[in-house]
Protein backbone atom coordinates (compact mmCIF):
# COMPACT_ATOMS: atom_id res chain seq x y z
CA UNK A 1 0.00 0.00 0.00
CA UNK A 2 1.58 3.56 -0.95
CA UNK A 3 2.71 5.32 1.54
CA UNK A 4 -0.57 7.71 0.90
CA UNK A 5 -2.84 5.65 2.11
CA UNK A 6 -0.78 4.67 5.23
CA UNK A 7 1.49 6.90 7.61
CA UNK A 8 1.02 10.03 5.37
CA UNK A 9 -3.36 9.51 4.83
CA UNK A 10 -3.56 12.67 7.77
CA UNK A 11 -2.36 14.85 4.42
CA UNK A 12 -4.33 13.52 2.38
CA UNK A 13 -7.01 16.64 2.55
CA UNK A 14 -4.13 18.54 1.39
CA UNK A 15 -3.55 16.74 -1.64
CA UNK A 16 -7.00 16.17 -2.56
CA UNK A 17 -9.46 18.72 -1.49
CA UNK A 18 -13.51 17.39 -0.98
CA UNK A 19 -14.04 20.92 -2.50
CA UNK A 20 -12.81 19.91 -6.02
CA UNK A 21 -15.25 16.86 -6.11
CA UNK A 22 -18.04 18.54 -6.07
CA UNK A 23 -18.60 18.64 -9.93
CA UNK A 24 -17.02 14.84 -10.29
CA UNK A 25 -19.51 13.29 -7.75
CA UNK A 26 -22.62 15.16 -9.61
CA UNK A 27 -21.37 13.26 -12.85
CA UNK A 28 -21.11 9.91 -11.01
CA UNK A 29 -24.57 10.60 -8.97
CA UNK A 30 -26.53 11.38 -12.57
CA UNK A 31 -24.82 8.67 -14.26
CA UNK A 32 -25.41 6.06 -11.48
CA UNK A 33 -29.12 6.89 -11.50
CA UNK A 34 -29.17 6.72 -15.42
CA UNK A 35 -28.35 3.08 -15.16
CA UNK A 36 -30.84 2.44 -11.82
CA UNK A 37 -34.02 0.62 -12.58
CA UNK A 38 -34.88 0.32 -9.37
CA UNK A 39 -35.61 3.23 -6.71
CA UNK A 40 -32.11 4.20 -5.74
CA UNK A 41 -31.50 4.31 -1.47
CA UNK A 42 -28.02 2.96 -0.92
CA UNK A 43 -24.96 3.08 -2.46
CA UNK A 44 -22.16 1.19 -1.56
CA UNK A 45 -18.59 2.50 -2.14
CA UNK A 46 -15.60 0.27 -2.41
CA UNK A 47 -12.37 1.90 -2.26
CA UNK A 48 -13.68 5.21 -0.22
CA UNK A 49 -10.08 6.46 0.51
CA UNK A 50 -10.73 9.96 2.84
CA UNK A 51 -14.67 10.06 1.53
CA UNK A 52 -14.27 13.13 -0.70
CA UNK A 53 -16.86 11.62 -3.24
CA UNK A 54 -19.21 10.70 -0.13
CA UNK A 55 -19.31 13.97 0.77
CA UNK A 56 -21.29 14.73 -1.83
CA UNK A 57 -23.15 11.65 -2.39
CA UNK A 58 -24.32 11.02 0.98
CA UNK A 59 -27.19 13.49 0.61
CA UNK A 60 -28.91 11.74 -2.14
CA UNK A 61 -27.58 8.05 -0.93
CA UNK A 62 -27.51 5.78 2.52
CA UNK A 63 -24.04 5.16 2.10
CA UNK A 64 -21.64 2.68 3.31
CA UNK A 65 -18.12 3.30 2.56
CA UNK A 66 -15.43 0.40 2.55
CA UNK A 67 -11.18 0.85 2.24
CA UNK A 68 -8.41 -1.47 3.09
CA UNK A 69 -6.70 1.26 4.86
CA UNK A 70 -7.67 2.32 8.14
CA UNK A 71 -5.45 5.43 8.17
CA UNK A 72 -7.60 6.93 5.21
CA UNK A 73 -11.47 5.81 6.65
CA UNK A 74 -10.32 7.70 9.58
CA UNK A 75 -9.69 10.43 7.32
CA UNK A 76 -13.12 9.60 5.77
CA UNK A 77 -15.11 9.13 9.31
CA UNK A 78 -13.96 12.89 9.93
CA UNK A 79 -15.42 14.19 6.87
CA UNK A 80 -18.33 12.09 6.90
CA UNK A 81 -19.02 10.74 10.61
CA UNK A 82 -22.87 9.83 9.35
CA UNK A 83 -21.93 7.03 7.24
CA UNK A 84 -21.32 3.52 7.79
CA UNK A 85 -17.19 2.66 7.49
CA UNK A 86 -16.02 -0.69 6.94
CA UNK A 87 -12.36 -1.83 6.65
CA UNK A 88 -12.26 -4.20 3.72
CA UNK A 89 -10.77 -5.21 0.43
CA UNK A 90 -12.98 -4.54 -2.83
CA UNK A 91 -11.85 -8.32 -4.12
CA UNK A 92 -12.70 -9.89 -1.17
CA UNK A 93 -15.26 -8.14 0.97
CA UNK A 94 -18.75 -10.31 1.63
CA UNK A 95 -21.19 -8.13 3.81
CA UNK A 96 -24.32 -10.64 3.43
CA UNK A 97 -26.45 -7.74 2.14
CA UNK A 98 -26.98 -5.26 -1.12
CA UNK A 99 -27.54 -2.10 -2.00
CA UNK A 100 -29.25 -0.12 -4.65
CA UNK A 101 -26.08 1.55 -6.27
CA UNK A 102 -22.31 -0.01 -6.08
CA UNK A 103 -19.76 2.79 -7.07
CA UNK A 104 -15.64 2.06 -7.21
CA UNK A 105 -13.85 5.28 -8.10
CA UNK A 106 -10.45 5.68 -9.06
CA UNK A 107 -9.21 2.71 -6.42
CA UNK A 108 -10.29 0.11 -9.20
CA UNK A 109 -6.89 1.24 -10.90
CA UNK A 110 -5.38 -0.71 -8.20
CA UNK A 111 -6.39 -3.73 -9.78
CA UNK A 112 -3.53 -4.44 -11.75
CA UNK A 113 -4.31 -7.60 -13.15
CA UNK A 114 -7.21 -9.13 -14.87
CA UNK A 115 -7.90 -11.49 -11.99
CA UNK A 116 -7.85 -8.50 -9.41
CA UNK A 117 -10.27 -6.98 -11.41
CA UNK A 118 -12.81 -9.73 -12.12
CA UNK A 119 -12.73 -10.40 -8.40
CA UNK A 120 -13.83 -6.37 -7.92
CA UNK A 121 -16.41 -6.35 -10.45
CA UNK A 122 -18.06 -9.84 -8.45
CA UNK A 123 -17.86 -7.85 -5.56
CA UNK A 124 -19.68 -5.29 -6.59
CA UNK A 125 -22.28 -7.79 -8.53
CA UNK A 126 -23.08 -9.58 -5.17
CA UNK A 127 -23.40 -7.08 -3.74
CA UNK A 128 -25.85 -5.18 -6.20
CA UNK A 129 -29.53 -5.46 -5.71
CA UNK A 130 -31.43 -6.74 -9.06
CA UNK A 131 -32.24 -3.79 -10.83
CA UNK A 132 -29.02 -1.32 -9.58
CA UNK A 133 -25.79 -0.14 -10.87
CA UNK A 134 -22.64 -0.05 -10.23
CA UNK A 135 -20.02 2.23 -12.10
CA UNK A 136 -16.57 2.03 -12.23
CA UNK A 137 -13.74 4.77 -12.67
CA UNK A 138 -10.67 3.91 -14.04
CA UNK A 139 -8.22 6.68 -14.47
CA UNK A 140 -7.56 5.50 -17.61
CA UNK A 141 -8.18 2.71 -20.30
CA UNK A 142 -5.55 1.65 -22.31
CA UNK A 143 -7.07 3.51 -25.62
CA UNK A 144 -6.80 7.01 -23.94
CA UNK A 145 -3.97 6.71 -21.55
CA UNK A 146 -0.85 8.70 -22.11
CA UNK A 147 2.32 9.90 -20.01
CA UNK A 148 1.63 13.31 -17.98
CA UNK A 149 3.22 15.23 -15.40
CA UNK A 150 0.81 16.82 -12.94
CA UNK A 151 1.16 19.09 -9.64
CA UNK A 152 -1.14 20.57 -7.15
CA UNK A 153 -1.76 20.89 -3.38
CA UNK A 154 -3.07 23.03 -1.04
CA UNK A 155 -2.41 25.02 2.42
CA UNK A 156 -4.38 24.07 5.23
CA UNK A 157 -4.73 25.05 9.23
CA UNK A 158 -0.98 25.65 9.77
CA UNK A 159 0.14 23.42 7.55
CA UNK A 160 0.68 22.81 3.79
CA UNK A 161 1.50 20.13 0.58
CA UNK A 162 2.50 20.95 -2.17
CA UNK A 163 2.94 17.41 -4.97
CA UNK A 164 4.68 16.64 -8.40
CA UNK A 165 3.02 13.59 -9.58
CA UNK A 166 4.90 11.74 -12.99
CA UNK A 167 2.70 9.24 -14.96
CA UNK A 168 4.55 6.85 -17.22
CA UNK A 169 4.51 3.49 -18.47
CA UNK A 170 8.14 2.07 -18.67
CA UNK A 171 6.45 -1.83 -19.92
CA UNK A 172 3.66 -1.13 -22.89
CA UNK A 173 3.17 -5.46 -22.95
CA UNK A 174 1.84 -5.74 -19.46
CA UNK A 175 -1.24 -4.35 -17.82
CA UNK A 176 0.19 -1.60 -15.50
CA UNK A 177 1.49 1.59 -15.32
CA UNK A 178 3.61 3.50 -12.51
CA UNK A 179 2.79 7.16 -10.76
CA UNK A 180 5.62 8.72 -8.99
CA UNK A 181 4.76 11.22 -6.56
CA UNK A 182 7.21 13.68 -4.56
CA UNK A 183 5.34 15.42 -1.49
CA UNK A 184 6.54 18.27 0.08
CA UNK A 185 4.73 19.09 3.31
CA UNK A 186 5.50 21.87 5.55
CA UNK A 187 4.16 21.92 9.38
CA UNK A 188 3.26 24.28 11.49
CA UNK A 189 6.53 25.49 12.95
CA UNK A 190 8.19 26.02 9.14
CA UNK A 191 9.71 22.79 8.84
CA UNK A 192 9.36 20.55 5.66
CA UNK A 193 9.18 16.92 5.14
CA UNK A 194 9.99 15.57 1.31
CA UNK A 195 8.87 12.08 0.64
CA UNK A 196 8.69 9.64 -2.33
CA UNK A 197 5.61 7.56 -2.73
CA UNK A 198 4.73 5.22 -5.90
CA UNK A 199 1.86 3.72 -7.05
CA UNK A 200 1.13 0.76 -9.62
CA UNK A 201 -2.00 0.78 -11.39
CA UNK A 202 -3.84 -1.45 -13.76
CA UNK A 203 -4.17 -0.43 -17.23
CA UNK A 204 -6.14 -2.49 -19.81
CA UNK A 205 -8.42 -2.24 -23.23
CA UNK A 206 -11.68 -0.65 -23.52
CA UNK A 207 -13.03 -4.49 -24.54
CA UNK A 208 -11.31 -5.92 -21.48
CA UNK A 209 -13.49 -3.64 -19.05
CA UNK A 210 -16.88 -4.78 -21.11
CA UNK A 211 -16.09 -8.12 -21.24
CA UNK A 212 -15.21 -8.98 -17.63
CA UNK A 213 -18.18 -6.67 -16.16
CA UNK A 214 -20.44 -8.97 -18.51
CA UNK A 215 -18.87 -12.11 -17.57
CA UNK A 216 -19.39 -11.13 -14.21
CA UNK A 217 -23.53 -10.33 -14.62
CA UNK A 218 -23.67 -6.83 -15.59
CA UNK A 219 -24.92 -5.43 -18.53
CA UNK A 220 -22.44 -2.75 -19.28
CA UNK A 221 -21.94 0.19 -21.22
CA UNK A 222 -19.19 3.01 -21.41
CA UNK A 223 -20.14 6.48 -20.38
CA UNK A 224 -17.75 9.41 -21.39
CA UNK A 225 -16.77 12.02 -18.61
CA UNK A 226 -18.37 15.08 -18.05
CA UNK A 227 -16.55 17.90 -16.88
CA UNK A 228 -14.83 21.25 -17.16
CA UNK A 229 -11.28 19.97 -16.45
CA UNK A 230 -11.58 17.05 -18.48
CA UNK A 231 -11.31 16.88 -22.73
CA UNK A 232 -14.35 15.85 -24.11
CA UNK A 233 -13.55 11.99 -25.29
CA UNK A 234 -10.37 11.50 -22.89
CA UNK A 235 -11.95 9.87 -20.27
CA UNK A 236 -14.15 6.78 -19.73
CA UNK A 237 -15.79 5.78 -17.12
CA UNK A 238 -18.27 1.99 -16.47
CA UNK A 239 -21.40 1.71 -15.73
CA UNK A 240 -23.23 -1.32 -15.47
CA UNK A 241 -27.05 -2.70 -14.42
CA UNK A 242 -27.73 -6.20 -13.15
CA UNK A 243 -30.50 -7.94 -14.52
CA UNK A 244 -33.77 -7.69 -12.78
CA UNK A 245 -33.92 -11.50 -12.95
Amino acid sequence: MPKLYRELASWWPLLSPPAEYAEEATFYERSLLAACKRPARTLLELGCGGGNNASYLKARFQMTLVDPSAEMLNVSRALNPECEHIEGDMRTLRLGRTFDCVFVHDAVAYMTTESDLRKAMETAFLHCNPGGAALFAPDHVRENYSSSTDHGGVDGEGRGLRYLEWTYDPDPTDSSYVVDYAYLMREIDGSVQVEHDRHIEGLFARSDWLRLMTEVGFQPSVVSLEHSEVEPGTCEIFVGTKPSS
